[in-house]
């Protein structure tokens, strides 16, 4: 289990990449909603720089021909777990990341304003790794703490607010499992 807390809108004890894709949070918003993503690049490969230089405004778009649609793009999350576990943290939880895009939750739009977003390395069809549901589970624990209005209830994939746009992070991510560790950590 991660060893970690939040110190001025930073986990501690993770990796830090600043991105410049995020803004401040509309005033007297509440954060009650984490939104889970997955990322690949290039689609279906995973290590390598390309996540960090995407959210840095720094992807190469000459190194897959897929960089070129995307290279453009500014947008970034809070989190990144990689296929080992490890998190990268780009934009403070104080801070409004530019991961969820038109979006609505619960009959609230503009999920970015209200929502911690964390991307998962992985793929809609291609099962998540184990050390990201621990490491997953972790990150939930500490966000719920920090957090309160964030339940499970409140935990939500990218396809459940964007349906028309978004299928991440997809069929492979098991639901069931991520509830089930969560209430054993949390002991409800």
């Amino acid at each position: 289990m991660m060893e970690s807390g939040i110190d001025r809108g930073w986990l501690t004890g993770v990796r830090r990449v600043d991105s410049p894709n995020c803004d401040d949070r509309p005033d007297a918003t509440d954060i009650d909603l984490v939104v889970i993503h997955g990322i690949s690049l290039p689609p279906g490969r995973y290590g390598g720089p390309h996540i960090d230089q995407l959210f840095t405004n720094t992807l190469d778009e000459r190194v897959d021909p897929y960089f070129s649609v995307i290279a453009g793009l500014k947008v970034s999350a809070h989190l990144l777990i990689q296929r080992d576990g490890t998190i990268t943290q780009y934009v403070s939880f104080d801070c409004r990341a530019w991961h969820a895009g038109l979006s609505s939750f619960a009959g609230r739009d503009c999920c970015n304003d209200f929502s911690i977003g964390i991307e998962l390395e992985g793929c809609d069809d291609q099962p998540y790794d184990d050390n990201q549901y621990s490491a997953l589970v972790s990150v939930l624990r500490i966000l719920m703490n920090q957090f309160p209005a964030i339940t499970r209830e409140r935990i939500c994939g990218h396809c459940m607010i964007a349906p028309d746009r978004k299928t991440d992070p997809g069929p492979a991510f098991d639901w069931v499992r991520l509830h089930e560790m969560l209430a054993i950590d949390m002991n409800v």
